[in-house]
């Protein structure tokens, strides 16, 4: 039986929140099978509990933002990102402010505690949505266009394309693949950090966002180059984050996907919008688990591999 994974043990850290400012403290805590993911909002008067789920999104302004009961938790999709790659099915995440930690603004640091705490093997089946029909959603026209799909694919791969209009970015590599079963998610996409543009910076600062945000947690640039000393952690770490944050954002559904993603100019709102509309389509979609874990895909039997 392919079964679910939780932690061995709690682990914590300590952050900014990366558009609020403020510090946090995060606990990841082992949960019992089928709990799924959870985040505890531990410092309000009354502790309010915020399960993952696509129909929680309450808002994808330059993050994916959870809520429930007037609780809300932003900046969730590193985090989700680092638990769909190393396949972290149950996990209360107790948190003391309304913002997850940015820490190096990569998923690389949540890979880490994850892997620090160990991860163990539960006694129930690790259950897929398993696409069984293509599902596409697209915004704009011609040069505004974007687009996410989800194609029939007996495993996991996504496929990303970027398109930007900036000297720095473009003279990286503008698409990639990344697939479960033949890449290793700690080491082809964990250290992808988080970008951004002075110009942009200066514009959300103003606007009360990006208050924790630097040099030492996102790739910053100005008109023409990127400004950070150590330069970029792969030649292509502009797209890959982009499939770092849809990996994110795609596992807020609350199980893995079996499917192929493919997705130009994507971000947080649409790979929403995707997942929304798979969960409208009962015809397109089917939850399967595996007794035999030959049958599973490649990539998912094995526990999760360190970088």
């Amino acid at each position: 039986m392919l079964q679910q994974r939780t932690l061995k043990s709690l682990t914590r850290a300590v952050g900014v929140g990366l558009h609020s400012g403020q510090r946090v403290e995060i606990t990841l805590r082992p949960a019992q099978p089928d709990t799924g993911i959870v985040f505890r909002r531990v410092d309000l008067p009354q502790p309010v509990d915020i399960p993952v789920s696509a129909m929680a999104v309450s808002d994808t302004r330059l993050a994916s933002t959870l809520g429930r009961d007037g609780a809300k938790v932003h900046t969730v999709e590193h985090l989700m990102s680092a638990c769909a790659g190393l396949g972290i099915d149950n996990l209360y995440v107790d948190i003391t402010a309304e913002e997850v930690p940015i820490l190096d603004g990569s998923a690389a640091s949540f890979v880490f505690l994850l892997q620090s705490a160990g991860i163990a093997l539960q006694n129930a089946p690790r259950r897929f949505i398993r696409v069984t029909r293509p599902i596409e959603v697209r915004e704009g026209q011609g040069a505004n266009e974007k687009w996410a799909r989800l194609d029939p694919y007996h495993g996991y791969k996504l496929n990303f394309e970027i398109e930007f209009d900036h000297p720095a970015v473009d003279s990286t590599g503008q698409r990639v693949e990344f697939d479960m079963s033949v890449h290793n998610y700690s080491r082809d996409i964990a250290r992808a950090r988080t970008f951004g543009f002075t110009k942009d910076v200066e514009m959300m600062r103003a606007n009360g966002l990006a208050l924790g945000g630097g040099l030492d947690n996102a790739i910053v640039m100005d008109d023409y180059k990127v400004l950070n000393a150590g330069g970029l952690r792969y030649d292509d770490e502009f797209v890959k984050h982009k499939i770092l944050d849809a990996m994110g954002d795609l596992y807020i559904l609350g199980k893995p996907l079996l499917a192929a993603y493919s997705a130009f100019r994507s971000g947080h709102a649409l790979n929403n919008k995707l997942l929304r509309e798979l969960l409208s389509r009962t015809d397109a979609w089917e939850t399967v688990t595996f007794e035999n874990e030959k049958l599973a895909p490649k990539g998912f039997a094995q526990p999760a591999r360190a970088w």
